[in-house]
């Protein structure tokens, strides 16, 4: 794909919109606005009316076969479920088709839609084994003559390739056997030319209007929706499927349709579609030619569409989105989940991710900021651009608009040119692209930083013989970044990295795009007093840089999870060679203008990290140059998981050494390594289940885990990890670590650790009783356990504080008064027993009372159960009330009581947000709690409840926390009335605008025997040139 043509950050942040300009589209028709085909570009939301369906392996594990030439020309005498035979033409290695069994004989026959003359056939096998098999030909499928018979056996290769003879229409190959007992499996089978290119099946006219890449294909009955769209969170959750992936149905096929209007006086202009993410291998079809294609599903990437459309008639793009079974440790999601767009441009444009900006020399009194523009031109003349940077003072923060072409300037009236440079570029050649730099000084720089994200705007202007031809506003932090050995250091000043570790998944709303949810996790992890986000282990969605630029949010942009060496059989390790470049290069040039990315990662845990051959250290460094080449100013690092990899050599390939899980090693590498800096890439994975608590307490980090769930001591980990006061301890005793990011900030879908292998947890239960029970149920269900989400997180799936959170924060915000007592005091069945305390607070010492009476004071010092907690172990417990009195520097600090509740009586029910914008994107969520008479949560409560929203808004997700609930979170069957239990008294329901709607939305929730409760939802009209975002 030709990378040509401008493409900027988005969505709801001011800043980043001002980075595209706005082309007016109707629902499919674009603006015949084009009387001057030099003008400046623009861009649209292209996200809305497509047309969707599922094929492959379908939500309740049937099998739908996928429609069309392609697909159909292919078939089998057998399949296994999900290996289908339309895998061996698809062009992916990852894919294949299987037979049913192990018995000979299992044939496939491709149909190439005409007599082909092939000058060789090639048959890539999943396994390297002695194949035995007959390859014959056909002119009409009947009667079959041999082209090679391999019966007796080939040799033990992956491809076997032999001479084709004659010209056929049909093949077919027929396995007689591959040892071993293994079952035929073919990955692809090719048929090439004498050049070596491959011989595409060619689709008969009349089988056109049956193929989804035909804009003659009807697809009127298939589902109307609107993007971002993750097809896996519909549900339903299936015990049959891995819990390692969310126990979701994400596998499978799925096509996407639109078609839309390019008026005829378009003609000259450039047309493009960004995608900023498709799970996973997409490919682009307009009007039934392929556009372009990708294969990372976390990439965004362009597909340049011009030459394949009609002017002034319907044009149809078809995405094709193929996910395939185990190419992912967690839950991926799938189909179009982010964002797509469609920009027009003038001939001469700026190209692609075209604005690089740079500020080599800063200081709080001058700063230089260097601005690379990249000028493509496309007519067939010699052309000679000159460019205008000017930098802006920051719009005032309360500012929502939006800019269109027309008002881009307006966008920006008022505001003070504080630094202008113009540069003329060298003479552009036709369909060639030149760089054109500029540089400007500022004055007095209000500075980028965590705590004050100071934002200005750079607006590039592309002149050609005096005339405006593109114009781009770019968002600009003015910052200076530094790792030492002793620290990441930002403006001069050492700043600790308070972080956590982050997966894609928006709990309830799946992987689908929603800047409110993203900005919203952004909140709770600065409340908890976090400052730094390591995107593991993909590239983000582009809403999240934006967000993170805006609250001062310090990123680690990660690459990938695995490089040559695989993870899963089939994932990115078969695409990595011919793709990697790609991939790093796309996210590099998306991302380098964010001043909130302080580190680029190659990878996380990747094998190559063993060094167990030379091409290992190789891959890394390779990696490390590419970064280094598109950007300079940013560092390199890797996540690695051995202490090994800090002194084999491998660490010697990348600038920043991250260690997961290994905090007694902090003190030893920066002895050993005192010039390379380091950090905590991964750190601690403590388990946990909100509001659940089991005894006796055992300090044993294995002993939490009953009944699928994990006791909220904080106490308990797998085997790798540890609970926080170990990494605090780790880190307090080596003062060089740059600080931690916490493996994970929120739980997410998959991975649900202890409980991901399975029946062999079938012993974890908290009882003999209960271990014959649920040992009974677990043969029920197949040896599977019902858990399909993670229990790392410090908030868990609905963004709901565990005790963690007070843990983190109590350590992280010096300033802020912290007390938290756990557990909760509803234990009526412990009456009399030892029940422990736990206290997390920054005070220096605490005393506990249980009903007005002093259970001793604890204050901090080195021991293992008193250095950043405080424990009372020999509670017995009475009901009534707890309450902790703390003190700092011997005066109060700060108190806390939790008190024992009655029984469930009403329904509590609170908005984060009362009032919310008719765009058909904007969320409110909305806490619903169980209280008693006198107003307090009931902690052990899981009541049914039912909600039903009137009005212009839908229920978009419902969630409640517990990693063990098979409710479909996200259905779009039942927008207006949804059911849920509670856990542990809390529940979450999240609502959505509808798009150009206005007025009130009200939402009941009710629950047999309880009082229910209403809360009212202001829509608001949408601000003018938002609705098409």
């Amino acid at each position: 794909m030709k990378e040509t043509a401008p493409k900027a950050s988005k969505e709801e942040d001011m800043y980043s919109r001002l980075s595209r300009s706005i082309l007016c589209l109707t629902a499919l028709t674009v603006s015949q606005a084009f009387a001057d085909p030099s003008g400046p570009g623009r861009t649209a939301s292209f996200d809305y009316g497509w047309k969707f369906s599922r094929f492959g392996t379908m939500p309740d594990g049937s099998i739908t076969p996928e429609p069309g030439g392609a697909a159909g020309s292919i078939s089998a005498d057998s399949s296994e479920k999900a290996n289908l035979a339309a895998h061996a033409i698809d062009g992916d290695p990852a894919t294949r088709w299987c037979a049913a069994d192990a018995r000979e004989g299992h044939h496939i026959i491709l149909d190439m839609g005409a007599d082909v003359s092939p000058q060789t056939v090639s048959i890539d096998w999943e396994k390297k084994l002695a194949h035995r098999f007959l390859l014959e030909g056909s002119a009409d499928g009947k009667q079959w003559t041999a082209i090679a018979d391999k019966r007796n056996g080939s040799g033990n290769e992956t491809r076997d390739t032999v001479p084709a003879t004659g010209k056929h229409r049909y093949y077919k190959l027929t396995v007689f056997g591959t040892g071993n007992g293994n079952w035929a499996s073919v990955r692809e089978l090719i048929l090439a030319d004498a050049d070596g290119k491959r011989i595409a099946p060619l689709v008969p006219s009349e089988e056109q209007a049956k193929d989804p890449r035909s804009p003659l294909f009807n697809d009127a009955a298939w589902r109307t929706l609107d993007l971002p769209h993750d097809w896996g969170i519909e549900g339903p959750f299936r015990m049959d499927l891995p819990n390692e992936t969310g126990k979701l149905p994400w596998e499978g096929i799925g096509w996407y349709r639109k078609t839309w209007n390019v008026p005829a006086d378009a003609q000259g202009r450039r047309f493009f579609l960004d995608f900023d993410g498709v799970m996973s291998k997409p490919q682009v079809y307009v009007n039934g030619q392929l556009a372009g294609e990708w294969k990372y599903g976390y990439t965004s990437f362009r597909v340049d569409i011009t030459p394949f459309l009609r002017y002034g008639q319907p044009n149809t793009v078809a995405v094709r989105v193929d996910n395939p079974p185990e190419s992912s440790r967690w839950y991926p999601g799938g189909g179009i989940y982010r964002h797509v767009w469609l920009t027009e441009a003038a001939p001469v444009h700026i190209g692609h991710w075209g604005i690089y900006l740079r500020t080599p020399q800063v200081s709080t009194q001058q700063a230089t900021v260097d601005v690379d523009t990249t000028v493509a031109n496309t007519t067939g003349k010699t052309v000679t651009p000159v460019v205008v940077q000017e930098i802006l003072k920051p719009m005032p923060r309360g500012n929502t608009s939006s800019p269109t072409q027309d008002n881009i300037r307006d966008a920006t009236d008022g505001l003070q040119v504080v630094a202008r440079a113009e540069s003329q570029g060298q003479p552009l050649a036709p369909g060639k692209e030149g760089i054109v730099t500029g540089r400007l000084t500022v004055g007095n720089p209000t500075l980028w930083d965590t705590e004050n994200p100071h934002l200005y705007t750079v607006r590039t202007t592309v002149k050609i013989d005096g005339k405006t031809v593109d114009t781009r506003l770019t968002p600009l932090g003015i910052r200076s970044i530094e790792w030492r050995p002793d620290g990441f250091y930002l403006n001069e000043r050492r700043v600790e990295l308070k972080g956590v570790c982050q997966h894609s998944d928006l709990g309830p709303l799946g992987t689908a795009v929603h800047t409110r949810g993203l900005e919203r996790q952004l909140e709770i992890l600065k409340q908890m007093g976090a400052n730094s986000i390591r995107m593991t282990h993909n590239p983000p969605a582009p809403e999240l840089l934006d967000l993170c630029d805006r609250h001062g949010i310090l990123v680690i942009d990660e690459l990938f999870d695995m490089w040559r060496e695989l993870k899963k059989p089939n994932d990115y390790h078969r695409y990595f060679n011919d793709w990697h470049e790609r991939d790093l290069i796309h996210l590099c040039r998306r991302d380098r203008n964010h001043p909130s990315v302080i580190l680029w990662s190659t990878g996380n845990e990747v094998h190559e990290q063993y060094h167990r051959k030379p091409q290992h250290l190789e891959t890394s460094r390779r990696l490390t140059e590419l970064f280094h080449r598109e950007d300079p100013t940013r560092k390199v690092g890797v996540g690695c998981s051995i202490p090994e990899a800090g002194y084999n050599g491998f660490g010697d390939t990348f600038d920043v050494l991250g260690y997961n899980y290994k905090p007694w090693e902090y003190k030893k590498f920066s002895q050993k390594r005192p010039n390379q800096p380091f950090f905590g890439s991964e750190t601690s994975s403590c388990v946990s289940s909100r509001g659940e608590y089991f005894f006796p307490v055992d300090w044993d980090k294995s002993k939490g885990f009953f009944n699928f769930q994990v006791s909220s001591y904080d106490l308990y980990a797998p085997g790798w990890a540890n609970r926080p006061d170990i990494e605090f301890a780790g880190q307090d005793d080596s003062a060089k670590v740059a600080g931690e990011y916490v493996w994970t900030g929120f739980d997410y879908l998959g991975e649900p650790t202890p409980y991901n292998r399975d029946a062999t947890n079938a012993l974890n239960f908290s009882s003999p009783t209960e271990r014959e029970a649920y040992m009974k149920k677990l043969q029920e269900l197949g040896h599977r356990a019902p858990s399909r989400s993670s229990y790392f997180g410090i908030v868990d799936l609905c963004g709901f504080p565990k005790d963690r959170f007070f843990l983190y924060q109590a350590r992280w915000k010096h300033e802020q008064p912290v007390a938290h007592i756990l557990p909760h005091w509803n234990w009526e069945e412990r009456k009399g027993e030892p029940t422990p305390v736990h206290l997390y607070t920054n005070g220096d010492e605490a005393e506990l009372f249980l009903n007005g009476q002093s259970l001793g004071t604890r204050k901090k010092g080195k021991a293992d159960d008193d250095r950043y907690r405080l424990v009372w172990k020999d509670v017995n417990y009475q009901p009534g009330e707890l309450k902790a009195v703390v003190k700092k520097g011997g005066k109060p600090w700060a108190e806390q009581t939790v008190r024992t509740t009655g029984e469930p009586q009403k329904i509590a029910m609170e908005a984060d947000r009362s009032t919310i914008s008719g765009d058909g994107r904007d969320l409110s969520y909305l806490t619903v709690t169980i209280r008693d008479k006198r107003g307090d949560i009931v902690p052990r409560s899981k009541n049914d409840l039912t909600f039903q929203i009137d009005g212009p808004a839908d229920i978009v997700g419902i969630c409640n926390g517990d990693a063990t609930d098979f409710t479909t979170m996200s259905n779009p069957e039942k927008k207006t009335t949804m059911h849920i239990k509670a856990y542990n008294g809390m529940a979450q329901v999240i609502l959505r605008s509808r798009r150009n709607a206005s007025g009130q939305a009200t939402l009941t929730v009710s629950s047999p025997g309880l009082e229910g409760a209403k809360t009212d939802i202001r829509i608001t009209p949408d601000n003018e040139g938002r609705q098409n975002r």
